[in-house]
C-alpha cells in the first residue's frame, strides 16, 4: 500500500462538493482496500440532525458494512482533513493499516472548526470538564465486565 493521490482527491471533492451542495460540512473521506475504492462519504451533521456524522466515521460505518466486518484490516483512509477526537477514536476502534489527510487541525480551525478544546478537555478529570462528568458507580456496576471475561463464546475487539 502506497500513498495515491487520486485517493485524497476524491476525499477532496466530496469536501467541496459537500459544501456547494448544502448537503454537510466541509469533510469528505474514502475508504480504500487492495487500490480500489470500498466506501466513500461526507460530513453529514446537520442533514441527518447526528453530530456523529462526520466524514470518517460515516466511511467507516458504510467500509465495515461493505466488507462485513467490525475492523478495517487491510484498508487506508484518505479523508480531506486531520481527523477530529471522535474520528481519532473511531479510526483507532477500525484498525485500518494507515491514514492520510489534506488539511490539519489547524486548517479546519481557521475554517470554523476548532477542535482544541476537546483536546484538553479529555486531560482533566471529569468533574472538571465543561460539561461535568460524575461517576455514580451503583451496585452491581461491573457485572457485564466480569460476565464479559467469563464468556466463551465472545468476539474480541
Amino acid at each position: 500500500m502506497a500513498y495515491n493521490s487520486e485517493f485524497m482527491k476524491e476525499a477532496m471533492r466530496i469536501a467541496v462538493e459537500n459544501v456547494k451542495n448544502g448537503t454537510g460540512g466541509p469533510f469528505g473521506a474514502v475508504v480504500v482496500r487492495d487500490g480500489e475504492i470500498i466506501a466513500t462519504s461526507g460530513n453529514t451533521v446537520v442533514p441527518d440532525n447526528d453530530p456523529t456524522a462526520h466524514a470518517e466515521v460515516n466511511v467507516i460505518r458504510k467500509a465495515c458494512k461493505h466488507l462485513d466486518s467490525f475492523q478495517l484490516k487491510g484498508c487506508e483512509i484518505y479523508s480531506s482533513c486531520e481527523p477530529c477526537p471522535m474520528c481519532l477514536g473511531a479510526i483507532y476502534w477500525a484498525r485500518p493499516e494507515r491514514v492520510y489527510y489534506a488539511c490539519t487541525k489547524d486548517d479546519a480551525a481557521a475554517g470554523g472548526f476548532d477542535d482544541s478544546y476537546i483536546y484538553k478537555e479529555i486531560a482533566l478529570d471529569g468533574p472538571l470538564r465543561f460539561i461535568p462528568f460524575e461517576n455514580k458507580r451503583e451496585e452491581g456496576a461491573g457485572e457485564e465486565f466480569a460476565l464479559w471475561q467469563i464468556t466463551k463464546n465472545k468476539v474480541k475487539y
